[in-house]
């Protein structure tokens, strides 16, 4: 049973292996050159749209950074135990 489970993994990545190896000996190129060739105005809102992504980040990091932090102190406190009598 376990031969048959190696055996099918074994195939499987031999599959997917040749599956990547016949999409990159294509020969079929792409230009990639048009694709890639915009202005600077373009290139200034994707890098202001990374900027705001960047900048959301930092309260998001401060306040889990506070929930761990009071997490941590919580847990620090020692609450006494209460037995309760049976009824």
């Amino acid at each position: 049973m376990k031969s048959l489970k190696t055996a099918l993994v074994t195939s499987a990545l031999f599959a997917a292996s040749q599956t990547s190896a016949i999409a990159s000996a294509a020969h079929g190129e792409v230009d990639t050159s048009l694709t890639f060739n915009s202005g600077i105005l373009v290139l200034a809102f994707v890098g202001f749209l990374a900027l705001v992504v960047v900048v959301q980040t930092i309260p998001a990091v401060i306040t889990l950074y506070n929930m761990i932090k009071a997490a941590a102190e919580q847990s620090k406190q020692q609450v006494p135990a209460e037995i309760m009598p049976r009824k």
